[in-house]
Order: C-alpha cells, then structure tokens, then sequence
C-alpha cells in the first residue's frame, strides 16, 4: 500500500529513488540478526564496569531527544535512586516492589534474585549475586551504589518519637538566570504594549526554586516545592502568594496491610501505561529490557512540572497475594477557552480549543489561560500480585468543567473532543524460567481499543532480547496515558520492537534494536498515512575496571509533509537521519576524570541537500576522597548546517536539575559546575554556562528571549541543607 498522498495538478513529486524503505530495512533486520549470531559464537564473562550512572543518563538524553525539553524535570525518574544513593536497599530485606523502584533490573532477574534468597538464605556478600541467574559483574557494578547487604530488619513499626529522631529534613533552594538581556525584559512604550500586550513578560528574569522535603527510611515522606519560572510575578501582581505553582504531598508506605497512602499532588501508574500513567516514562535507549514498563502505583509526586500529576488523595491497600488501589484528584488546569452565547440567549457556553502544557504564565495571554478549567479524576485499580505473574484491572474517569471542542482538521478529528472520557484496561506479567510474557489492552469511552504485548527473554548469561508489539486505535483517546511508542500518544499507530542486548567477550557487551512502525491515519504536518523504522546499535568496551567507551549508530527514517506551495494538495515525502557516536570516559588520576565524545549527524530531506551536523566535547570531572570540593567542567564545538540537524548532548548539573541543551548553527559551548561541601549537612552548587555562536548576531530572533549579541551565559545557585 502507498504510503505518499497524490499530488493533483501538473506539478510532479520529487525523485524517492534513493529512498527505498523495503531494501533498507531488510538491511537492518540483516544486520540485526547477524549480530545475533556472533553474540553466540562467542564466549567469556564481562568485567567489573564503571557505569556508575551512565546508563541513567543515557536514558535521559534519549527521552529529552524525542520530547525536544531540553529542561525538563525528570525528578521523578530518578527519585528512587537518589533516595537509595543516601540510604541504600537492603537486597537480603528487599520486596519485589523496592526492587522494581531501582529499574534497573528487569523481573527475571527479580525473580531470579529472591527465589536464591528463599532457597539459599541471605547474600553474605554482594559478589555472591554472580551465582544468582542473570546476574554478572556488569549488572552488579550497576546496581552497586543503590543497594547494601546485612542481616538487619527494618521494621515498618515505629512511633512518631523514633521516626522524628532518625528522619532527615532536606531544604534546597535554587536560584537561576541568563545574564544577557533577553528582549522580553526590555523597556515598552504605552503604543506598543497597547498594540500588544503580550510583547514584554511581566516578570523578573530570574527563576527560583525552593523545596523542603521531610523521610524516614522508605516510609514516611511529606514536603513541599515553590517554583517561579523566568518571566513570571513574584509576590506582585498575578503573583500575590509567591510562587506560580507549589506542589506538596504526604505519603505514608508499608503499615500492616496499607501499602501506600498519598495526601495532596501524586502520580499513578499501573500496567504498561495505557490506561493509567502520569509523568514521564524511559522510551528508547540502549537498555532493550526498558520497553517494559515498571509501574509503580502510587507514589508523591515532587517534580516542577505543572500538568503531570494529580492532586487529591490516593490509597492503595494489600491482603496478601491482592492489592486494591483507589484514587481522586481535583484541580484547576491550563487552557485556551472561548465564551459565546446559544441561540440568541444569555446563556454563556464555555469551551476548550486546547489545552496548554508549558506551565508559563508569564504574559497577559498566558495568565488568561492559567487554571482556565476544572478537572476531576477517580479510578482504581484491582490485581493479583504474587512473585512470578502480576494481574491487574484499572479503570479510570475524567471529568471537565468545559467541553474540549479542538479546531478540528482531518489528522485530528479522531482526539478526545468532549466533556467527559472513561479508560478500563487490563494488564499481566508472567515469568516463567527465563521469561517474562507482559501485556495490556485498554479500551477507552467511545469503544477504541489499544494492546501491547511483548516478551523478555534471557537464554544464557550472556544474552537477552525484547520483544514488543503495539496495535493502537486511531480513535482511542486518553489523555492519561504514557506509552512505549514512536508517537506522543497511544492513538494511530501500530508496530513491532525488536531488542537484543550481548556479551560475547569479557570486555565487549553489544546493544542493537529494530522498531518498524506504521501510521494508519494522518498526522500533525503528515497529511497521508505513513510508516517508518529506528534502527540502533551500540557497541560499548571496557578494557579495564575503570574505563568505557562506546561506539552508537542510529538511523530514524519517517515521511513529512513536502511542503510544496505549487502542489494543489500536500503530498508527503520520505526523511532520513543517522547518527554516529563514539564516547569514552576514563580516569588519568584517582581524583581526575575525563569524557570525550564525538558526534555526527547526517539530515536527509527527500530532494533537497543533506543537512549535516557534528559536536565534539571534552569533560574534565575532580573529586577527591576526603576533599570539600569538586568540579565538572566541559568545553564543546559543535557545527549544523540547520536547525534539523540539531544534536541534544546531556549535561552535568546540580542535584535535581537536568539539563540537555540542543546544539545547533556553529560555535562552542562551556560551562563550569562546582560543588562545595562547607559542612557535613550544608552543601553549595555553582555553575556558569555560555553558548558562543560565531555565524549569528542575534540569538532566538523574533521571539522574547531574543538576545542581541552572539553569546548567551547562564548562571545558577544552589544551596542543599540536610538535617
């Protein structure tokens, strides 16, 4: 079947012979496989890997790529392994619920894990994990700062006497800006803001973050964040209370047969996340294992993300092998509403074109959509849970005090566009020996259906593979949904993931996937049905303990709209983009660290010359036992002929911050991040970032933060108290 729409009128299509999607994917799948073949013809055990949180950053630099948020706040992703970094899980102790919080295990090696716990008593050592099935000395250096072995049992039985003497406190506050002036902060005159009100923000150009957070052990959490974005009031104006946006929660976990009970902002996630799941989730990334999703429930949410989450109350209660989770949330949220009246009456009808997501209210139009509308949400979810198969029934209900009515056009007309939607799905996990089978299917208000299913499979120590299928209604709609999958929603797609990831040889591990997808209705800017393919493959090496480099090729190929002004009806062409990388971080010094990393990449646009790009960097990292300070700094070049050929490069920042700027046009980039410890419990962050373009004169022409000049540096202040 044709995938490209007919172009009416006498203008002819470009050539696609140089495209031939058939041929090249039958080259990846060959190559796939060949792989394959060679991971098994060879023989050995991995060594001791530094990975430390490599692979964590790599997922992050993944999920900002296909989000295009270059400051998002993952908190959320990585909260369990932060809280585990200070206060690390007892394996000989751990649920098969704690484990999942690390994710970075999969659940053959959950299972592996406990069932040698049961049969063989508790770990003496961490090394003796190397006898349980699955794991080796990669997967135990990985899991190594995030776990402890003892024989100590922490009862969930406590009073309040003991919980405030071995709780901790935690107070951060942050503050940040660019120092350049941004053309959004500049004086106006009277005509102008009359003209437009919207021309100048209203705010400062700071932005400030404050958070106090209170724990005891994996029990008890409650705490509170303020956070004002750049532009926005701060105790003036719309902005009389402070902050734009707070979020606070009280948690309690694991009392007798309460397993979680969360008061005020939380976030849910069960099965595979078609039904219920809010916040972010990993996609993609060099880790096959990571296209199963591992829900977590209930859990306080403590992000600054505005839209993410719930707010209300949630509890979720166990009697032995089956758990009953309940939820409802209330809240106002952001949207672009309209006021008319029916018929000639008085009567005011309100709708919603759209909803917003940014969380900016920073101009006079962005504050007319703030908490626009309300939102009501309950659901639940009832499951079978026991150490090998996982069965679970979510249902869930969402209520607007206004109609969504979207400005409909032909590759939206199937979106949710009502006042009221109801999802009901139904999940499994089973492992049986070396494999784990997973799945959920959903069916939303209006009758449409979405299915995943996939499978996990480990034949031998030195090898694993995923398997995943997606088949998605073109019409199924939820808006609380978060999925593995090439699109941003569960809607109009269908497609197959094929994973591998191998050791053949001590020093060598080899990761390589297939995702082949297929769109069956339109899309935004893609007015034809349409289908494409993600190939990748990373070899990493490790010539000793301390040393990894890695070589990573990846090619995407999609079509898009030609944009062909002359053509009576838009047709769609075929892009391509590869990706070469190759990254190695190695000590020279017990203290001194450095990373380097090369990166290019080729655009292809179907009758138009290839956009091309490249960024190469060089990190230096000091820390030394026993020392106060330390410091990462990083100084990078980097050349794209457009905006299309842009490469997202993650970047070290404080704790709780993430940053993964896109490098784009020609110039160099350096920042500086400096870390003081002035007490035991007080520690100070400092970093200076600068973006240098030597080819441009004005940075993000024609917008607000357009910046006159061709530098733009950053600062930011960040101070960390634990009590």
């Amino acid at each position: 079947m044709s995938v490209c729409s007919t172009a009416s009128g006498n203008k002819r299509r470009p050539q696609q012979l140089r495209h031939d999607p058939v041929k090249k994917n039958v080259f990846h799948i060959v190559f796939f496989f060949a792989v394959l073949l060679c991971s098994f013809s060879a023989g050995g055990q991995p060594p001791v890997k530094n990975e430390g949180d490599e692979g964590v950053e790599q997922r992050i630099e993944n999920l900002s790529e296909s989000t295009e948020q270059e400051e998002a706040d993952y908190t959320t992703l990585t909260d369990a392994l932060q809280r585990y970094a200070e206060h690390p899980l007892n394996l000989n102790r751990a649920s098969r619920e704690e484990l999942n919080d690390l994710q970075l295990l999969d659940d053959i090696q959950i299972d592996n894990l406990l069932r040698h716990i049961e049969k063989n008593g508790f770990l003496l050592t961490i090394y003796e994990l190397q006898t349980v099935d699955g794991f080796n000395l990669n997967t135990i250096e990985k899991i190594l700062p995030y776990v402890s072995i003892y024989d100590a049992f922490g009862s969930a039985h406590f009073s309040m006497r003991e919980m405030f003497k071995n709780g901790s406190h935690e107070i951060v506050v942050r503050g940040q800006r660019t120092l350049e002036t941004q053309k959004g902060y500049t004086g106006a005159d009277s005509i102008t803001l009359a003209e437009n009100p919207n021309a100048r923000y209203l705010g400062s150009a700071e932005r400030v973050y404050a958070r106090y957070r209170f724990t005891y052990s994996n029990v008890v959490s409650w705490g509170v964040i303020g956070d004002k974005d750049s532009g926005e009031e701060f105790f003036k104006g719309s902005q009389k209370n402070g902050f734009d946006f707070y979020t606070g929660h009280l948690s309690v976990r694991n009392i007798k047969f309460v397993k979680a009970v969360v008061l005020g902002d939380f976030q849910v996630s069960f099965g595979q996340g078609l039904t219920a799941w809010t916040g972010y989730a990993f996609g993609k990334t060099s880790d096959a294992a990571s296209v199963k999703r591992n829900a977590m429930g209930i859990r306080p949410y403590f992000s600054t993300d505005e839209n993410m989450f719930m707010r209300g109350g949630a509890a979720a209660f166990r009697f032995k092998k089956m758990e009953t989770t309940v939820f409802y949330s209330r809240k106002k949220i952001d949207a672009n509403i309209t006021r008319s009246d029916t018929s000639g009456t008085d009567i005011e009808v309100l709708e919603v074109s759209s909803l917003q997501q940014t969380g900016l209210h920073t101009t006079p139009s962005e504050l007319a959509d703030k908490d626009a509308i309300g939102e009501q949400v309950f659901g639940g979810n009832v499951g079978f849970r026991s150490r090998r198969l996982n069965l679970g029934i979510t249902a869930i209900h969402a209520d607007y005090s206004a109609s969504l009515t979207r400005n409909l056009d032909l590759y939206n007309q199937f979106e949710f566009s009502a006042k009221s939607n109801e999802n009901i799905g139904f999940d499994y996990s089973y492992v049986f020996r070396n494999f784990n089978f997973f799945g959920e299917a959903a069916m939303s208000k209006n009758g449409a259906v979405a299915t995943i299913n996939g499978m996990l499979v480990s034949p031998d120590p030195k090898i694993s593979f995923a398997v995943h299928h997606r088949y998605f209604q073109r019409d199924y709609q939820n808006l609380y949904a978060n999925v593995f999958a090439d699109g941003s929603l569960p809607a109009n797609e269908q497609g197959i993931y094929l994973g591998m990831v191998a050791r053949p040889v001590r020093s060598l591990t080899l990761t390589a996937y297939y995702d082949r997808f297929v769109f069956p209705w339109l899309r935004y800017r893609i007015d034809a049905p349409s289908n494409g393919s993600d190939f990748f493959t990373q070899v990493n090496f490790n010539p000793d303990k301390r040393t990894d480099m890695y070589f990573r090729y990846r090619h995407r190929d999609r079509f898009v709209n030609a944009g062909d002004e002359e053509a009576d009806v838009d047709y769609i062409v075929p892009v391509e983009q590869t990706n070469y990388r190759f990254n190695i971080q190695y000590p020279v010094s017990p203290s001194v660290r450095l990373r380097n990393r090369i990166e290019y990449t080729i655009y292809e646009p179907t009758g138009a010359a290839q956009e091309k790009g490249f960024a190469i960097y060089q990190d230096v990292s000091y820390k030394k036992l026993g020392k106060k300070i330390s410091f990462t700094a990083r100084y990078a070049l980097f050349q794209t002929d457009t905006y299309n050929a842009r490469i997202y490069v993650y970047e070290n920042d404080m704790r709780y911050v993430y940053s993964i700027p896109a490098y784009y046009y020609r110039g160099s980039r350096a920042y500086l991040l400096v870390n003081y410890d002035i007490t035991r419990r007080l520690e100070v962050w400092v970093r200076i970032a600068q973006t240098f373009y030597n080819n441009q004169d004005v940075i993000s022409e024609g917008s607000l933060t357009e910046i006159q000049g061709n530098t733009k540096t950053e600062l930011k202040v960040q101070m960390r108290l634990k009590l």
